[in-house]
């Protein structure tokens, strides 16, 4: 059995290029002095990641006071998801949104995703480019947190995703600035420091019935198959702005109903239902008292009877006579009659 010795040149500890290494056969037998020592160089491979960091993208993910604990945990599995983004305290609510340009500015951050609570049961999402521009905001609906799922899917902590469009986004000018946004975003920089080098999942944008469904996918190794990871949700979207959470209106949805407008249409149609019922109920009413008959009186009573002759009317002039009222004697009690028997 022979074992082996490496040896390495003295290198500086930042050079990341390909290294030299000697390896020299050690023999169970002591070396002869007149004979050279057998040696094998070999390369060693440099590291996997050998470029430098260059896109200085960095994300600020935070909201607004009212948030639920939904919303909460959502924003932690972005933050798990993107390890280039960072995190703040919550905003006031009566801060302005203008306020959210100099916390990027103060955090170092040129992309922003933030979400505003109104009401305590509505969510809005922006996405912006600070301090610039563009930048959109959504209703966001049907939210379900990694915990939530409990999805059989799973991926490498900080490893840079795959951003997968619906080709609906290249139709309209809209989707397009959208999708740009979207890839500026949520795609982590190569070389990042907190990335991994790998590729074990991808994002999904799909557009259904005007909104965007988003998902997130693991590759399997094996036959390339997606498994879903989470979290999942549906962004509708409101308007598209020139400046970062402000400034001229680019686009605007037609077919966007507000939350508030949504729970109106619900209450008047309850109401009209319970209306319509009242209806009913009073034209049944009033059709059973107007079918209703007396049957107390026969209507083929009379069909048998024949009619009299007619009687002459007698017109008494004079006085009627008086009547003669007899006396009778006093009658004996019932006894007394027994007893003269």
């Amino acid at each position: 059995m022979s074992a082996f010795k490496r040896k390495r040149g003295g290198q500086a500890p930042g050079n990341k290029k390909a290294k030299k290494a000697k390896f020299v056969a050690d023999t169970s037998e002591a070396p002869k002095e007149n004979e050279q020592e057998k040696t094998h160089e070999i390369t060693v491979p440099a590291p996997v990641s050998q470029g430098k960091w260059k896109n200085k993208e960095r994300v600020l993910i935070f909201s607004s006071r009212g948030i639920n604990y939904r919303t909460r945990h959502m924003m932690q599995d972005l933050r798990t998801m993107m390890p280039h983004s960072k995190a703040d305290t919550k905003m006031d609510r009566k801060d302005k949104l203008f306020v959210v340009n100099e916390v990027c500015e103060i955090k170092n951050c040129n992309k922003c995703i933030f979400f505003e609570a109104k009401k305590k049961q509505d969510l809005y999402m922006w996405v912006a480019n600070s301090p610039h521009g563009p930048s959109a905001k959504f209703l966001v609906q049907n939210i379900h947190t990694l915990a939530e799922l409990k999805m059989t899917g799973n991926c490498l902590k900080g490893s840079r995703p795959l951003l997968s469009f619906d080709p609906t986004f290249d139709s309209e000018p809209h989707l397009a600035v959208l999708k740009e946004l979207f890839t500026q975003t949520f795609s982590t920089p190569r070389y990042h420091p907190k990335s991994q080098p790998f590729v074990d999942h991808v994002f999904t944008f799909t557009i259904n019935d005007d909104r965007i469904w988003f998902r997130n996918y693991q590759i399997m190794e094996e036959d390339a198959a997606l498994v879903e990871i989470g979290p999942r949700f549906v962004l509708n979207l409101i308007k598209v702005f020139q400046g970062s959470f402000g400034g001229p209106t680019l686009f605007e949805n037609p077919n966007f109903t507000s939350p508030n407008m949504h729970r109106r249409q619900i209450r008047l149609a309850a109401a009209a239902r319970v209306r319509e019922k009242q209806m009913v109920k009073e034209l049944q009413k009033l059709k059973r008292a107007g079918t209703k008959e007396d049957v107390t009186i026969d209507v083929t009573a009379d069909v048998f009877l024949t009619p009299a002759d007619e009687t002459p009317v007698l017109i008494q002039t004079e006085a009627p006579e008086p009547k003669v009222v007899k006396k009778n004697k006093h009658k004996a009690f019932k006894r007394q009659r027994m007893a003269r028997k």
